[in-house]
């Protein structure tokens, strides 16, 4: 799919853009990536590692709330979300996992650490363990993708052709569908449209929403949940029992393929678990990143 701009993107990502903007950046290989780091300073660092669509200003109340409870995080944007770089190349797993890695080493963190994912991001974030899993002390997912076929209209993307007509021509739509299926409440709906639908204004976000339905294995990734088990790195898995994205019915296959050391069912909630019951994530997350003495070795 060749690299364009939506008509109404109408803003452009640059050194006085960013000015204006909250967090931090950092140049990496591929481009520039937004990042916040904060926290107490002597506390365990938390890595979150974000979704398809999202921002790192998705995890602000997670992060509040890991902070509450002494921990330290790194919340950042992928490239293409948020006010990160669009790039011009592939959107695959590949660049996502070497952004983590690259962003780490440039902000010259102490490792092992704790890493969470959600949605996409719990793709990256597996992934990113099995290339370095000594770097990772326990891994906490909430509703992972990577269980479901490809569903057919997104066969069509795999056609650049076929697939740049589709994102010129119906995708903010089809980007404003999926949010919709999001988040369970209302309220926090209109909130996560707002605050993707604002990055989404800068040049060559729709590009990147499509490359990345084109390029990244969102989809039949059995094989990196069971290598993911496999390194013995301690498990947490989180899910919203009205998940309307990666429905809750995979709940008992990701048990079997991942086995987790523990499971926790978010009641009234939808798939955005860490943005919408941020604080009962966050004692989840927290009460789990205490010592694990019987933590295999890969």
């Amino acid at each position: 799919m060749k690299y364009f701009v939506a008509s109404d993107e109408d803003r452009r990502l640059d050194p006085e853009t960013r000015r204006a903007l909250r967090g931090s950046f950092v140049t990496l290989s591929d481009g520039v990536t937004h990042y916040e780091l904060t926290g107490p300073e002597t506390g365990e660092l938390a890595v979150l590692v974000g979704g398809l669509t999202i921002p790192l200003s998705y995890w602000d109340g997670l992060a509040t709330r890991l902070h509450a409870r002494g921990l330290r995080t790194l919340a950042y944007s992928a490239y293409g979300r948020g006010y990160s770089d669009r790039i011009r190349g592939r959107y695959d797993e590949a660049l996502f996992v070497r952004q983590l890695a690259e962003l780490t080493t440039a902000l010259d963190l102490t490792s092992p650490r704790h890493v969470v994912g959600t949605s996409m991001g719990a793709l990256v974030a597996m992934a990113y363990a099995n290339l370095s899993p000594e770097t990772v002390t326990t891994l906490a997912v909430a509703g992972p993708a990577g269980l479901t076929r490809r569903p057919l209209p997104q066969l069509l993307l795999r056609n650049d052709v076929v697939g740049g007509f589709i994102a010129r021509r119906f995708g903010r739509g089809l980007l404003e569908d999926h949010l919709g299926h999001n988040v369970r409440d209302p309220g926090r709906a209109a909130e996560l449209v707002a605050m993707v639908q604002d990055a989404y204004r800068y040049e060559g976000s729709l590009h990147a929403f499509f490359r990345t339905l084109q390029d990244f294995p969102l989809y039949e990734r059995q094989d990196l949940f069971r290598s993911t088990a496999r390194l013995g790195i301690p498990v947490l898995l989180v899910w919203g029992d009205d998940d309307q994205v990666t429905p809750i019915p995979h709940l008992d296959t990701v048990c079997e393929l991942l086995r987790p050391r523990q499971t926790h069912v978010i009641t009234e909630c939808g798939h955005m678990a860490p943005f919408e019951r941020p604080d009962d994530v966050g004692d989840l997350v927290a009460s789990f990143t205490v010592p694990h003495p019987d933590r295999l070795e890969p």
